[in-house]
């Protein structure tokens, strides 16, 4: 089984922010793959359904993003699962607008969210981070992380969205490499097979 958890902020006013992107993900997951009615549960909303043959539960934290770690830990320890069950999509500012990794375990990038489940269940989670480029200051951080994205960006979110739910089902069955893959194809990229070979990649992240 796995867990795969959004991040963001409940409420209207966070519904387009930046620091949302996993809420908006986990969203187009539930409704392209037929998952049960949201519930609240677990500090959170979560549904329960199938990606290929693995079974999920899709959870959205309701504690706020620093307090995360709680809606997770609980729903880990119900299920009896260890922290490699756990997947977290997230927003990413080291990575430029519309790229995206798959990682597992490391640091936490200065990532409130990401800091609150370590704290709860460890480092070792499979992190998908979604780059929405940084500010360019790091006093600037809060304020472009709780932005809305601009208007420009849907060029990139909406078919990154799309293609995050349209291949969930290599994330369930842990094929990180081919998921980035999907997704690079699907926002006009090249592929890995049309690639130059790329350096390889730190521990526990796997590249493009």
């Amino acid at each position: 089984m796995l867990i795969l958890v959004g991040l963001g902020n409940p409420g209207e006013r966070y519904a387009q922010n930046r620091h949302n992107v996993g809420f908006m993900a986990l969203d187009a997951i539930h409704a392209r793959h037929g998952f049960s009615p949201w519930r609240s549960r677990f500090q959170g909303q979560c549904a329960e359904g199938l990606l290929g043959r693995s079974k999920c539960l899709l959870l959205k934290p309701m504690t706020y993003m620093n307090e995360s770690g709680r809606s997770v830990g609980e729903a880990m320890r119900f299920f009896k699962l260890g922290p490699d069950a756990v997947t977290v999509i997230h927003d990413e500012i080291d990575l430029a607008a519309g790229k995206l990794r798959v990682k597992t375990g490391g640091g936490m990038a200065g990532h409130n969210g990401l800091r609150s489940i370590a704290n709860h269940i460890g480092p070792d989670f499979v992190r998908v981070r979604v780059g929405v480029g940084h500010p360019g200051a790091r006093e600037q951080v809060h304020g472009h992380v709780l932005r809305d994205f601009a208007k420009a960006d849907a060029a990139w979110l909406e078919p990154m969205i799309e293609a995050i739910a349209g291949n969930a089902a290599l994330l369930a069955r842990g094929d990180g490499a081919g998921f980035m893959n999907k997704i690079a194809l699907a926002l006009g990229g090249e592929g890995d097979k049309q690639k130059k070979p790329a350096e390889k990649p730190a521990r526990g992240e796997q590249s493009e």
